[in-house]
């Protein structure tokens, strides 16, 4: 071969293996962007795991709340049962007066006689006079059964989460999250809201019940029976 052909064939070689470099450092380029376009999800799913994180109970101030229907004759028996335990729960734990709204127009006489049995009722109950805030308001809809709405705040265990919310697929269809096997947001929150609803005392949530004093006359038997090597426990006739 000539040395002009060989040149000439060394410079095409050349030029090609440039396109080729150039080629692959473009679909490498293409390749990164196109990852960089994904998300890439390890590990947790962003919220806590801990179902007592999710669905936190906190202690608030909120409003207790009775509808007392107006029947025209007063309290009937249930009502006034409802209208003694409503006081009794005013008198052991409220913040503030208890507010009565009385419904304007309708069954006026109806409304005043009912309105009075449930002042007796509180007054029987505990709660005198001079601790209610009474006002009245106009109901929306005459249709609707009107109602004196008793009221007052006090504090309770309420859930800071909403139930019932499913911001994930339970299924397959989100292979990524399926996989870690992790639980779903909505996971412990009625055991919380349950837990909030019955506790006693919702300052028991906070800190442990100081403890009481002991009962010397129970006490003193079993440890004297412990002593003599005898066994504590208790017999009961047949």
């Amino acid at each position: 071969m000539a040395p002009t052909s060989r040149a000439s064939a060394g410079r095409a070689s050349a030029r090609t293996t440039r396109l080729a470099r150039l080629a692959c450092a473009g679909a490498l380029a293409a390749a990164l962007g196109a990852c960089a376009d994904r998300v890439v999800e390890t590990g947790s799913t962003g919220y806590p795991h801990d179902y007592r994180e999710r669905h936190p109970i906190a202690l608030q101030q909120s409003p207790e709340v009775l509808d007392v229907l107006v029947r025209g004759v007063g309290l009937d028996p249930r009502q006034r049962a409802d209208v003694a335990a409503f006081a009794a729960g005013y008198r052991e734990g409220a913040s503030g007066a208890l507010h009565v709204q009385v419904p304007q127009g309708g069954d006026e006489v109806g409304t005043r006689r009912t309105l009075d049995a449930v002042r007796a009722t509180l007054h029987d109950s505990g709660v005198p006079a001079t601790y209610l805030s009474i006002s009245t308001y106009t109901p929306g809809d005459r249709n609707v059964a009107a109602a004196i709405r008793l009221s007052y705040r006090s504090l309770q265990a309420r859930v800071q989460s909403r139930c019932g919310l499913w911001p994930q697929d339970l299924g397959v269809s989100d292979a990524a999250v399926n996989i870690r096997n992790e639980q779903h947001w909505n996971f412990g929150c009625a055991m919380q809201t349950n837990v909030a609803a019955q506790v006693a005392d919702p300052v028991d949530l906070v800190r442990g019940r100081t403890r009481g004093s002991i009962d010397v006359n129970a006490r003193t038997p079993d440890i004297e029976a412990v002593r003599e090597a005898e066994s504590p426990a208790t017999s009961f006739d047949d």
